[in-house]
Formats: structure tokens, C-alpha cells, sequence
């Protein structure tokens, strides 16, 4: 057995585990690589940011000094701690789900908390969607199509504003044309030509300017000079 040396003094990193664990599971769960991967993963969760804390089943098959404590063959390790998934699964402790990540299936571990069985809702419901990032899926964010951004920030959609719409639709990503809207918000430039005036730049010049810096005159009147001044109406 290994010794342990105790705890050092001053102040340490802690996990929150709720009284529930101890007078609920803990006296139920009589496995000990059960035991050992419910502890795991109040501290895992607690690791991360965000509304959706959630495990991946792969990166804890990948934690080899979590595994090396369960055995001291992997393959048998491996082994035990799926068994133990299924069984921190079926009794509730865990909530199971199989997304289709960048690389192929995933599967997705929750606590069972109020949190954890919104997000499982949340995939079911498709209101997640697969990410290019490390972790594979992301709660989509549902945003207003460009005509309701329109409406909402510009004027009237007529007929004529509505085909000019669906040109640009067709030119320059969403999130451009909404990012452009809010900056004619901003400069209290509410016209489309205003915002097609924008998009046309950024079309040449990148667009890298970012919508948390506040404008200055001098930036106002960036969009209304040379030859997209005829576009700009103000």
C-alpha cells in the first residue's frame, strides 16, 4: 500500500459534493470502481465553465493515473470503469447520451441534476449542435433570421428590401449581415444601405474590427467615404 503523506498546510483546491452522496448513495453503491467514478466525477465536473458541464467517456478512458487506481492492467481497468459507467448509469447517478461528434459517436456523461437533465433535454431536443472544439457538441444559441434582425433594428421589410435580403443572403455569411445591422444600431444609421455599405467593405477589407469597441467619429464616417458613399444614406 501506498503511504500518503497528508495534507499540506494552507489553502487547498476543494470539490463540492452534496450531503446526498453520503446519506443516499454512498451507502447503496457496493462497487468500488463505481465508487471510485462517482467521486471522479464531482471532480472532473467541477473542473470546467459553463452552464453544461458534462464527461466524455474517452477522456476518462484516457486518464491513466485515474485508471491505474482502479487496476494495474489498463485492459482490465478499461473494463471496469465502463462497467462502472453502466452501473453509476442505471442507478441514476449519471445521465448517458450518444452524440455525433467531429470524430464519430461520443458518448456524454451528466450528473443527475436539474442542470444535467436540462442539457440531456436539450440534445434530445436538437438544441445542441456538433463543435470543431474540443468538446463535441455546443447549446445552440437560436438567433433571429435577417429578416426579423430587419425588423426589429431597421424598418418595414417591403418587397424591394426583402429581395435586396435575399441577395445578401446569398453574398455574405449571417453573422456578418447581423454584426453589420447592430452597427448601424450603434451609429443610429438604421437604413439598408447603411448596412450593405458595411457588408461591401468588409468584403474587400476583412472583416476584423469586432463589435466591443465603441466607435469613434472618425470610424462613423469610415463607412459613408469613397466609393460606397453613393450607398449610404444617413
Amino acid at each position: 500500500m501506498q503511504g500518503f503523506n497528508g495534507f499540506p498546510p494552507g489553502k487547498l483546491h476543494t470539490t463540492t459534493v452534496p450531503n446526498l452522496f453520503f446519506s443516499e448513495l454512498l451507502p447503496a453503491i457496493d462497487d468500488l470502481a463505481e465508487l471510485k467514478l462517482t467521486v471522479y466525477c464531482f471532480w472532473a465536473l467541477q473542473q470546467q465553465e459553463g452552464e453544461f458541464r458534462y464527461l466524455l467517456r474517452r477522456e476518462v478512458l484516457n486518464d491513466d493515473l485515474f485508471l491505474k487506481g482502479i487496476d494495474s492492467d489498463p485492459a482490465k481497468a478499461a473494463q471496469k470503469v465502463l462497467d462502472a459507467f453502466e452501473r453509476a448509469t442505471t442507478r441514476g447517478t449519471l445521465l448517458h447520451v450518444t452524440v455525433e461528434g467531429v470524430g464519430g459517436p461520443e458518448d456524454l456523461y451528466f450528473m443527475n441534476t436539474v442542470r444535467g437533465r436540462n442539457a440531456v433535454r436539450a440534445i434530445e431536443a436538437g438544441q445542441f449542435e456538433v463543435s470543431d472544439r474540443d468538446c463535441p457538441v455546443a447549446l445552440v444559441v437560436e438567433r433571429p433570421n435577417i429578416f426579423t434582425l430587419y425588423e426589429q433594428n431597421i424598418g418595414p421589410l417591403t418587397p424591394m428590401i426583402g429581395d435586396q435580403l435575399r441577395e445578401a443572403e446569398k453574398e455574405y455569411p449571417a453573422e456578418w449581415i447581423a454584426q453589420a445591422i447592430q452597427l448601424a444600431v450603434e451609429r443610429n444609421a438604421r437604413n439598408w444601405r447603411y448596412v450593405l455599405g458595411i457588408l461591401k467593405r468588409w468584403e474587400t477589407e476583412g472583416n476584423d474590427r469586432g463589435l466591443s469597441k465603441q466607435p469613434s467619429q472618425a470610424d462613423r464616417y469610415r463607412y459613408i467615404q469613397g466609393e460606397l458613399s453613393d450607398l449610404i444614406d444617413y
